[in-house]
C-alpha cells in the first residue's frame, strides 16, 4: 500500500510541477487571451443583455488575471529559491542538502524537516 501511495505522490508532484510551469507561461496567457477575444466577438456574446456582458467581462478579467498571478508567483518563487541557495552555499557550516530542496519529493522534504527538528532539539538540550 505504501508503494502505491508513494507512486501516486510522485506522479502528483510531477503533475503539479508541470501544471505550474504551463499555467505561468506566456504562451498559455496568449492562448487564453485569444479564447477570450474570440468569445467577445461571437454573436452569442454580442446578443446578450448588459448584465450578462458585464458578468462575462468580469469573468474574462478574472480568468486572465489567474495566468498573470501564476507567472508572477513563479518568478518570485524562483528568485527566492536562488537567494536562499546562495545564502546556504556561502555559509561554510551549512549543509548543501538543502540547496535546491524545492526539487525534492514531499517525502524527502518531510525526512529532512524531521532531521533538522531533531538537530534543533539536541542543540536546545545541550544549551539548557
Amino acid at each position: 500500500m505504501s508503494s502505491i501511495h508513494s507512486a501516486v505522490e510522485n506522479a502528483f508532484d510531477r503533475l503539479t510541477s508541470v501544471a505550474t510551469r504551463v499555467l505561468g507561461s506566456s504562451i498559455t496567457f496568449i492562448i487564453a487571451l485569444g479564447v477570450v477575444a474570440y468569445w467577445f466577438f461571437t454573436d452569442d456574446f454580442l446578443k446578450q443583455n448588459a448584465h450578462e456582458i458585464i458578468s462575462d467581462v468580469l469573468l474574462a478579467v478574472t480568468f486572465l488575471s489567474f495566468f498573470i498571478v501564476q507567472k508572477s508567483v513563479n518568478r518570485y518563487s524562483a528568485a527566492l529559491h536562488l537567494k536562499l541557495n546562495e545564502l546556504v552555499a556561502s555559509h561554510e557550516h551549512a549543509s548543501n542538502e538543502v540547496v535546491n530542496i524545492e526539487e525534492k519529493t514531499e517525502e524527502e522534504i518531510k525526512r529532512m524537516a524531521k532531521k533538522y527538528e531533531d538537530i534543533s532539539k539536541n542543540n536546545d538540550e545541550g544549551n539548557v
